[in-house]
């Protein structure tokens, strides 16, 4: 069960991009908080400003207005040295696309992480944690869309991070190797305590959640808590 600890506190988070004299705005103004230990699901369209969030959040982009802290330390106005090294200890990232390097076999694509964390993880551990130590010396050619996104997972989360940040880990995969994928994340948060945000475009993800941010147009339009969570074979693809 998540704790009532704030991981993440957003204050007034504004995103804007500017390409000449046009203006885009990506965020207008978001708060929110992300507790220690809990499940989110971002939910919303192409363009509403979800991936803009995460990536903020993942140290990955700034802000361009706002406030955010994670465990009470101000990202805002770190220095690029600085959200290097956030990233490398605390935060574990999922994409929709795999990147895994394909020379390697999954426990060395997971291995590459471990060389560079503080607290790593045994890469054959943290396969387990997804289910795939049998599959640990194959390949990715030899592996399904399914377990690959398994192995990018145990990549993350082999360094221990605090947070998983997930980009439409399911994007590019069917209903029932989703669901492989959902109950890994699942599994992770609940062995680990990692807290882990999920976005997608999916409405169906979001009962998996103990709560669901609503995107639109840039600003977290409704925050549904759930009450009762359902497993990821129940979900509605």
């Amino acid at each position: 069960m998540a704790s009532v600890t704030p991981v993440f506190q957003m204050q007034g988070v504004t995103k804007v991009y500017r390409t000449g004299g046009v203006e885009v705005w990506a965020l207008r103004g978001v708060d929110a908080e992300l507790k220690a230990g809990e499940f989110v699901v971002m939910l919303g369209p192409s363009g509403s400003g979800k991936s803009t969030l995460l990536n903020i959040m993942g140290g990955l982009d700034r802000a361009s207005a706002g406030r955010v802290t994670f465990q009470g330390e101000d990202l805002t106005g770190s220095s690029d040295r600085a959200l290097t090294l956030y990233r490398r200890n605390h935060v574990g990232f999922v994409f929709q696309f795999y990147n895994l390097i394909p020379s390697l076999t999954a426990r060395e694509n997971v291995a590459l992480v471990t060389e560079i964390a503080p607290r790593p993880m045994n890469p054959a551990d943290a396969l387990a944690l997804v289910g795939l130590s049998e599959r640990q010396d194959h390949f990715p050619a030899q592996l399904s869309g399914g377990e690959q996104q398994r192995v990018a997972i145990a990549r993350a989360v082999a360094k221990q991070p605090e947070v998983l940040l997930c980009d439409e880990p399911t994007g590019a995969l069917d209903s029932a190797t989703g669901i492989k994928v959902l109950e890994a994340l699942i599994g992770i948060n609940e062995t680990l305590g990692t807290t882990t945000a999920i976005i997608t475009h999916n409405a169906g993800i979001q009962a998996i959640a103990h709560r669901v941010f609503q995107f639109v147009d840039g600003r977290i339009a409704q925050v549904i808590r759930n009450e009762t969570r359902v497993a990821p074979n129940q979900v509605t693809w």
